[in-house]
């Protein structure tokens, strides 16, 4: 299972593997109290990308499809994710303030696109 959660939240016993999917620290935030397995900042979009999109919905679509493109060019930034979810449950942590157009629920769907890949090649 691959679950979603704003950095801001409480850490839960449920959350498996935690990486963060942010290419700067969250505001507010010392790294010394943040509970992560990892900083994944070459998973997020590039930061041309990131300023073109700059959280508008309407461009979402189109930062959906950029994003994805970025991120099959570069399997290295996301296989340890990808690893991690074939063993149990993982939560990508970001810190956008809207929790329906974020890289995060790009690179979710990503994901999830590949571990269904997986089984489907096995059978």
């Amino acid at each position: 299972m691959i679950q979603l959660k704003r950095i801001y939240e409480t850490p839960s016993s449920t959350d498996g593997a935690r990486f963060l999917v942010e290419r700067l620290w969250p505001r507010g935030v010392k790294k010394s109290s943040l509970e992560i397995d990892a900083w994944l900042k070459d998973a997020t979009p590039s930061a041309d990308l990131r300023q073109w999109f700059h959280h508008d919905p309407a461009r979402w679509d189109e930062f959906r499809r950029r994003y994805l493109a970025e991120l099959r060019q570069h399997p290295p930034s996301w296989l340890p994710m990808l690893e991690a979810a074939r063993r149990g449950t993982v939560t990508l942590l970001y810190s956008s303030h809207d929790c329906e157009h974020n890289n995060a629920v790009a690179l979710k769907e990503f994901l999830i696109q590949n571990l269904y890949a997986e089984k489907l090649s096995d059978l």
